[in-house]
Formats: C-alpha cells, sequence, structure tokens
C-alpha cells in the first residue's frame, strides 16, 4: 500500500523552493535599480560640469547617447559570458566595473574622460547588470507567472531613475559633483562582496520539482542547469528562426518609436505654451507612470496573453502620441493628461512581454547570448529613434513628421505580434523550441 507524503515535507519542500526563487526576483529588481539609477544619474550632472569647464550642452549630452549605445552594443558580449561563466561572474564584473568608472568619473579633467567612463564603460556595467542575467535566472524559477515576475525586475529601472536621480542631484547642490560620483562608485563596490558570497549554484539551478499551480517552472537536471549546460538553441539556430527577427522588429521599433517622441517631448511642450518646469513636470510624471505599466504588462500577460497585453500597450502608446499632437494646437489640460497616462503606462511595457518570449522560445544555454543580441538591436533603435527625431525637426522646422515616424515605428512594432502565433501565444505553459 502506497504510503502517503509526510505533509511537513510537503510544504518544507515549497519553502525551499520559494525562498531562491524570490531571492532571483530580489536580486534582479535590485541590480536594475542600482545600475540603471547610478547610471542615468548622468543628466543631472550636466549643469555642475557646464559651469565648472565651460562645456557646451551638446557635447555633454553625448556622454548619455555614448553609454546607451555602449549598453546596447556590449549585451550579446554580457550574455554570452552570463552562459559561459555565470551569474556570480557576470554580477561581480559589472559592479566592480561600475564602481571603478564612478569613481573615475569624478576624477574627470577632460571631456574625453566623462565618455570613456560614464558613456562607454557606465553603460557596459549596467548592461552586465541589467535584465540579460535577470531574465535569464527569472526563467529557470519560474512558469506560468514568468510574465509578471520578469516585470518587477524591469520595474528596478524605472525605479532606480525616480529615486537615484534627484538624490544625486540633492549631494551635487550639497557637496558637489565630484564628491557626488566618488559616493556613487561606493555603491557597487560595498556590493561586491555580497555578490561572491550569494549561493549562485543554487540560484542557478532553478527548481528541480515545482508544485503544481505554485508558476515555478521544472528543470529536470539542476546541476547541468548551475553548470549552464540545458540544451536549446545556439546563437546560429536562433539567427534563422522567423521569432528572432520579429521579436527584433518589435524591440528595435518600439525603441525608436519611444526614443523619437521622448526626446523631443520637453522642447515641443516648451513650444507649446508650457513653462519649462511644467514641461520637465509632465515628462518626469510619464515616466514615473511606467513602473506601474511594466508591471501591469507582466501581470496582463499572464492573464490575457503577450498579444493582446502587447496591442493594448501599443494602442495606449499610440493615443498619447495624437494627444500630445493636438495639445499643440488645443492646449487643454485634459489632453495633457491623456498624454501623460497613455504614454507614461504604455512605456517600458514591451519589456517584460519581449523579455518573457524570447526565455520561452529560445530557453536553454545560450539564451543570455541570444537575448543580449535582441537587446543589442533594441539599443540601437533607440539611437536611430532620437536622432532621426531630431533630424526631421531640423529639417521641416515642425514636430509633426518626426512624431508621425515614431507612430509608424510603433504600429510596424505592434505587428510583429499578429505575424506569428508563437508570439500571441498564452504564457501558460512552456513553448517547445522549433528546430
Amino acid at each position: 500500500m502506497a504510503r502517503k507524503a509526510d505533509p511537513s515535507a510537503v510544504s518544507g519542500s515549497r519553502r525551499a523552493q520559494v525562498g531562491p526563487a524570490v531571492l532571483v526576483v530580489v536580486i534582479g529588481f535590485f541590480m536594475t535599480f542600482v545600475s540603471r539609477g547610478l547610471g542615468d544619474s548622468f543628466m543631472v550632472f550636466l549643469v555642475a560640469l557646464e559651469n565648472e569647464f565651460g562645456w557646451s550642452r551638446s557635447s555633454l549630452a553625448g556622454v548619455y547617447s555614448v553609454y546607451m549605445l555602449a549598453a546596447g552594443v556590449s549585451a550579446p558580449l554580457w550574455g554570452y559570458y552570463f552562459d559561459r561563466f555565470g551569474p556570480r561572474a557576470t554580477y561581480a564584473s559589472g559592479l566592480l566595473i561600475l564602481g571603478a568608472v564612478m569613481v573615475l568619473a569624478g576624477r574627470s579633467t577632460q571631456i574625453w574622460q566623462l565618455y570613456v567612463t560614464a558613456g562607454v564603460l557606465s553603460g557596459v556595467a549596467g548592461s552586465a547588470l541589467g535584465m540579460i542575467p535577470a531574465s535569464n535566472l527569472i526563467s529557470r524559477w519560474f512558469n506560468d507567472r514568468r510574465a509578471s515576475v520578469i516585470a518587477v525586475a524591469h520595474a528596478g529601472i524605472g525605479m532606480g531613475i525616480v529615486v537615484v536621480v534627484p538624490l544625486a542631484q540633492m549631494s551635487i547642490d550639497a557637496s558637489g559633483w565630484r564628491s557626488t560620483y566618488a559616493l556613487m562608485g561606493l555603491v557597487p563596490l560595498a556590493l561586491l562582496p555580497v555578490v561572491l558570497v550569494m549561493p549562485w549554484r543554487r540560484l542557478a539551478a532553478g527548481t528541480p520539482s515545482p508544485d503544481p499551480g505554485s508558476g515555478l517552472v521544472e528543470i529536470a537536471d539542476p546541476d547541468a542547469a548551475g553548470r549552464g549546460a540545458r540544451s536549446g538553441f545556439t546563437m546560429r539556430q536562433a539567427l534563422a528562426t522567423t521569432e528572432f527577427w520579429l521579436l527584433v522588429q518589435v524591440f528595435f521599433f518600439t525603441a525608436a518609436g519611444m526614443y523619437g517622441v521622448m526626446v523631443q517631448t520637453v522642447p515641443y511642450l516648451i513650444s507649446a505654451g508650457l513653462t519649462p518646469l511644467q514641461a520637465a513636470t509632465a515628462f518626469g510624471s510619464s515616466a514615473m507612470l511606467s513602473i506601474f505599466g511594466v508591471i501591469a504588462a507582466g501581470v496582463l500577460s499572464d492573464i490575457y496573453g503577450y498579444r493582446f497585453t502587447a496591442t493594448v500597450s501599443f494602442c495606449g502608446t499610440l493615443l498619447g502620441i495624437i494627444a500630445l499632437l493636438v495639445f499643440s494646437s488645443l492646449p487643454t489640460a485634459w489632453l495633457l493628461l491623456t498624454y501623460v497616462l497613455l504614454f507614461g503606462l504604455s512605456q517600458g511595457a514591451r519589456g517584460p512581454i519581449v523579455s518573457a518570449l524570447t526565455s520561452w522560445i529560445f530557453a536553454g544555454s545560450s539564451f543570455g547570448t541570444i537575448y543580449g543580441a535582441i537587446f543589442m538591436l533594441m539599443s540601437l533603435g533607440g539611437a536611430v529613434g532620437g536622432f532621426g527625431g531630431g533630424l526631421l525637426h531640423d529639417l521641416s522646422g515642425s514636430y509633426l513628421p518626426g512624431f508621425a515616424v515614431s507612430m509608424l515605428c510603433v504600429s510596424v512594432a505592434c505587428s510583429a505580434f499578429w505575424m506569428s502565433a508563437r508570439l500571441g501565444n498564452q504564457s501558460r505553459g512552456a513553448v517547445e523550441p522549433r528546430r
């Protein structure tokens, strides 16, 4: 006669699985919080640097552009590095680089030094600490609630900017920009010993025996998973699939469309009659709402599926841009509020969707490399959109052409979800990779 399982043993097994799973999510959120908060804080250093050295605003703004490009270009390399050496080496390397470059940036006397430290190396470090390792680890622990959990890690990006950037400004006002950089450099360096002693073998292994309905994903061989030896697509095989290029289409054109508008929003609102403070407040409020939009997108994806959630978010983006365009002719509070709510809540919403889809379709030992390549092309799209929007404004003297192209890009990004059954698949149940 079969003996019933000991309830206390079952409960203990569940606790043993949930603890590391929660820790993986906390690590993902906190690392994105630190990396983007410190990296994006450069925007509040502009005035202090301009006042001390007399450098032009455009040359200083170029540092941030280099930072974003470096984060994207280095993403596939960090993905490969993660696949080869694991999370301990990836996170430790990122923290070491970020801490060192923050300290060195505070010693800058030439603008090229800022381009190297706050630009190139800060972007490289941010990529190592961002969603590439977080998505990889989370996908090993969570199954039917994967998009929701990945969204929590994504929310660390917006939260880091909202929290760290004002704190950096306060520190600059109190003690100067050099001391602020030195202080910020101590944060990742202080985290380094903690990361080195974490139980990464256990965290990288995933859960071997999930309870039904728990949302945890089953990995048949946890030892192999811990070594990064799981089967799946190689990078070359992924490049040959339609799904890879559709995910690139989503990320590239979403970034191009969003940055084509975001870079021009504050000057556009000022030209429409708002004061600089009012324009900055509207833009900042929109960015703050993205934190809630990202989490909502993950939850809705788990309930209603990727295609529905993505389509709703893209419609929100399009309606937000339309409201922004009409505002110049009809400057009413409700149109401005419509832009802030719709554009803000949809901003970043596609991040957890693409991350979750990539982890389903391209699960395996090369996931980090594959996701890194997709992320790199997203960054390229953002650079193209930001530059293209400014160029179209300079050529036409109007914001309309740039905003119209951004709306077209958003529509192209949305269409990818209707071109493949896999991109519209409900997130419950793993998607088997097609060879």
